[in-house]
Parts: C-alpha cells; structure tokens; sequence
C-alpha cells in the first residue's frame, strides 16, 4: 500500500507532499485562488505523475531492445473542462524528446506501449481524456 501524507506550509494552501521514504513535492494554489502560486497545482501533479510514469516505461522498453536513450524530455499538454466542478481533463497531449541512437519504431512501440498498456496513471485518465501523443528523435 502506498501512503502519502500532506502538511500545510502556510495559512493558505502551500502543503508539502511526502512519501514513506521521505521524498517531497510541493503544492499551492494560484494566486487567482488565494495561494502563492509556490509549488505545482494538484492537477499539474496528477500532468507530472503521467509523465513521469511514461518515461519510466519509455526508457526501460528502450533497454531491453537495445537502444541508447541519451535523454528522454516531455511535454504535457491538458486541456480541462471550463465552467464546471469538477473541472476534469478532456484532452491530453504529451510529446517525447528522445536523444541519442534511438530506431524510430523502437521509439514508436515504446511510447505506444507506454500509453496504451504499462502506463497506470495514463490508464487512469484515459477514463475522462483522449491522450494523445507524438514523438521527435534528436
């Protein structure tokens, strides 16, 4: 079981996250909201946790087949339902830089297999958004 606990920072909405190994990630409201804009929104996380999740999945596929990733970048893009609570993600778009000798297709079925299959947080969204994504080769 994974156990994460939250602590306010302030007497506003800056809370930092932290796993049973200790491991910390800040959280605020934007400063519409009343926070300071001090650490990632919540649902920036939920962006980051996706990607991160798929680079994972990216860079381990790619080392069984052999192929050297010098560096893996991504970008995510969200697009939320506007006017409504809650307010969930509808489309999501997320591109892969990929450095290094890497055979286009190896990289295809990675991030194919990544999205559609390993990723659980993509899973997961995949539930309320359209993912999509696409990839370069540097």
């Amino acid at each position: 079981m994974v156990r994460i606990e939250l602590k306010r920072k302030d007497d506003a909405y800056l809370m930092e996250a932290r796993n049973e190994t200790g491991n910390t990630i800040l959280m605020d409201a934007g400063k519409d909201l009343g926070g300071q804009g001090a650490g990632m929104r919540p649902m920036q996380v939920l962006l980051a946790s996706m990607g991160g999740c798929s680079v994972i999945d990216v860079v381990s596929i790619l080392k069984k087949k052999r192929q050297a990733a010098d560096d893996v970048q991504i970008t995510i893009e969200g697009e939320r339902e506007p006017g409504v609570e809650p307010s969930l993600y509808r489309k999501i778009h997320i591109h892969f830089k990929l450095f290094g000798k890497i055979e286009p297709s190896a990289a295809e079925q990675a991030i194919k297999l990544s999205m559609e299959k390993y990723c659980s947080v993509a899973k997961t969204l995949e539930q309320s958004a359209v993912i999509t994504h696409s990839f370069e080769i540097i």
